[in-house]
């Protein structure tokens, strides 16, 4: 259990596989919001994902094991490993609270979910079981308080901006790179990349 007056950050995402970009957020958004820790959220199934392919969960758990073992501020949390889905944030974020009573809770999101925050489920209710919106902006991007702050009041006091380098890295590009034999070493961490060798994955696809 976390102890008082913790923050710690929740990073969810599908991670796969989980890249250089991944880290590098989550290591600015540490350091920007002095956070104690960053869960890493697993999401099996994302709702906005569901047409999409995606690895096996084993995959990509032992993949974020790999990205994340050698930072202490980063921990995996199977809270949405150990539930049946649709695995929708509110959700999510209530089971942590419960499990963290003490702790301030900052939901990481980038630049472009900040702008579609009012069309999640139940976004009202997600923004008063939040003690924060941690948004990672990239350079150059616009984001209209004014107009956001109308569609879902109260939403200003909880985002916290964190100036986010641009890296133009995805999973998806990495996929299709390891796909057509292309050069992917230096998108991944060390591990991440040995561990893509060792197991073969995505090779095989």
């Amino acid at each position: 259990m976390a102890g008082l007056e913790q923050r710690i950050g929740v990073f969810g995402g599908s991670f796969d596989p989980p890249h250089l970009g991944h880290l590098i957020l989550a290591a600015e958004a540490l350091h920007a919001l002095t956070l104690d820790r960053i869960f890493w959220v697993l999401t099996p199934d994302p709702p906005h994902k569901s047409e999409q392919f995606l690895s096996p969960i084993t995959t990509r758990l032992a993949l974020i094991n790999a990205a994340i073992q050698d930072n202490p501020g980063f921990a995996l949390s199977r809270v949405e490993l150990e539930r049946p889905g649709p695995h929708y944030t509110l959700d999510t974020i209530k089971i942590l609270r419960q499990e963290n009573p003490q702790a301030q809770l900052i939901y990481l999101i980038g630049g472009d979910s900040l702008h579609d925050f009012p069309s999640w489920h139940k976004p009202h209710e997600l923004l008063s079981v939040l003690d924060g919106l941690g948004v990672m902006r990239r350079p150059g991007d616009q984001v209209h308080m004014d107009a956001l702050e109308r569609k879902l009041s109260g939403i200003t006091k909880k985002v916290i901006f964190i100036d986010a380098p641009l890296l133009e890295i995805s999973s998806r590009e990495i996929r299709k790179r390891i796909s057509q034999a292309r050069p992917f070493r230096y998108f991944l961490s060390a591990s991440v990349y040995r561990l893509i060798l060792e197991k073969r994955y995505y090779l095989d696809s």
